[in-house]
């Protein structure tokens, strides 16, 4: 049995709301005769405020790859240990604890991978396994998940550890004027989070059965153009249709444990943007409040990738979660078009969920030698 605890989650302190993200479109890309339709694109979302690791000053320049890259270590080496920190507390385990470390990121390179910085960083053993997952995109936060709970049960007892880093805003390249590139500068925000998979005990969600499932011919549809300027990220008109296939698939691995998709206590799901969420609660067949969470996570910080599901888990919690045996589905979507989902039981076997959410988000000061 594995059980995936409360998740702790970090957000930078500096803050661009939408009507911002709208008055720099408009000066920026005065003469993009789509700028309209980028402009009512970047309304439609929905995202009230977004949070960046820098100042939108600093952000708008591109001092290169090299440096950006720089900038995303040094940010992450500041940003992660303490919403671990966090995590392990909420789960009530320690460094010495963590058998299998993953760590997912799409918005930054290096190798070896920062699951060896951070075994070193905090103290954990030598012998813990690492995971990077960098090219699953938003879907990672999910493969996560999966991956964490396969772990766990292949290895009755042990502990997994997700790491969700993601600093979009790094990403940013001044020359795209492309309307998916102008609908991404308004839409994508920074986070960190952090989820323990525990062996055995812990509330939350009774990890149960996973799935992964790839729609074909459309490994085209999200996508990094990866130039001397860095990631160059590529969306297809297409990408917002996607949940009518993929909801029957959805609602397969439910039947398969013997549940209806439709009559869920809870659904922890990627908010890639609204027409996902609108589109899962007709496909479903279930009310829109169903995804209060996820719209809540879209809305206050933007599309955080792979961080969104652990943000919208955490707003589960901070709401004092289901009743105990309360049955749920967690999903991710992002690159391929590729959908990682779980569900499971949410148990109980320590202090209630409901908390105020300040425990679990802090806002960390930025630094920067860039």
């Amino acid at each position: 049995m594995s059980i995936l605890c409360r998740p702790a989650v970090a957000v930078p302190e500096n803050v661009i709301t939408m009507d911002e993200s709208l008055e720099i479109a408009r000066r920026l890309h005065a003469d993009n005769p789509r700028l309209p339709l980028a402009l009512r694109l970047i309304e439609n979302t929905g995202v009230r405020k977004r949070h960046l690791v820098q100042p939108i000053e600093r952000t708008l320049r591109h001092p290169g790859f090299e440096a950006r890259n720089l900038l995303y270590h040094e940010q992450a080496r500041l940003r992660v240990p303490p919403v671990i920190r966090r995590a392990l507390a909420n789960a009530e385990l320690d460094v010495r604890d963590v058998d299998l470390l993953i760590y997912v990121s799409c918005t930054g390179f290096g190798m070896p991978s920062m699951t060896a910085w951070l075994i070193n960083e905090l103290g954990m053993r030598s012998d813990t396994r690492q995971l990077p997952i960098a090219q699953l995109g938003c879907a990672a936060g999910g493969a996560a998940i999966n991956r964490a709970h396969d772990f766990c049960t292949a290895h009755p007892g042990l502990n997994a550890l997700i790491v969700a880093c993601e600093f979009c805003s790094l990403c940013y390249q001044p020359a795209d004027a492309d309307i998916g590139s102008l609908l991404c500068d308004g839409l994508f925000g920074d986070a960190v989070a952090a989820a323990v998979v525990r062996g055995a005990g812990g509330t939350g969600i009774r990890l149960e059965r996973n799935a992964s499932h790839l729609i074909p011919n459309t490994q085209d549809w999200i996508r990094y153009a990866v130039k001397d300027t860095g990631f160059h990220f590529r969306l297809d008109k297409r990408v917002p249709a996607t949940m009518e296939p993929l909801a029957p698939v959805i609602e397969e691995l439910v039947a398969r444990h013997a549940w209806d998709a439709s009559d869920l206590d809870f659904y922890i799901v990627h908010a890639g943007g609204p027409r996902i969420l609108d589109d899962l609660s007709t496909f479903l067949r279930v009310a829109p409040e169903a995804f209060r969470h996820s719209r809540a996570t879209l809305t206050e910080y933007g599309n955080i990738a792979s961080a969104v599901v652990l943000d919208a888990l955490d707003r589960l919690f901070a709401a004092g979660g289901p009743a105990a045996g309360g049955r749920g589905i967690v999903a991710g979507f992002g690159p391929g078009i590729t959908a990682e989902m779980a569900v499971g039981t949410w148990v109980e076997s320590g202090p209630p969920g409901g908390l105020d959410r300040r425990s679990s988000v802090e806002e960390v000061p930025s630094w920067s030698t860039a």
